[in-house]
């Protein structure tokens, strides 16, 4: 007869380790972790105390064309006055208009 445990692969055991032996351990636990993706139960006195598993590796998005058909442009940027914004940024400190 095959249990519910046994039908599911490798990466999906759950492991239970008390919180002295998770210290003693730590490094080759997080190995297994990252290797056979296991979940580890990290209990205190009986009681769980928290939960280690695999990080999720999400896949890098470019930027390029996030705002593609999402600006309009109502005039040619290339024949906008912005010489009175470069004025103010140059003005002295107290002055007023």
């Amino acid at each position: 007869m095959t249990t519910i445990q046994d039908s599911y692969p490798e990466v999906m055991k759950k492991r239970v380790v008390a919180v002295t032996e998770f210290k003693a351990k730590c490094l080759s636990l997080l190995d297994d972790v990252g290797e056979r993706g296991t979940t580890i139960t990290i209990t205190k006195r009986g009681r769980s105390l928290a939960i280690v598993r695999p990080a999720r590796n999400t896949a890098w998005k470019s930027p390029e064309g996030a705002l593609a058909g999402k600006v309009i442009l109502t005039c040619d940027l290339a024949k906008v006055d912005t010489s009175e914004l470069w004025n103010a940024v140059h003005r002295e400190p107290g002055h007023k208009d």
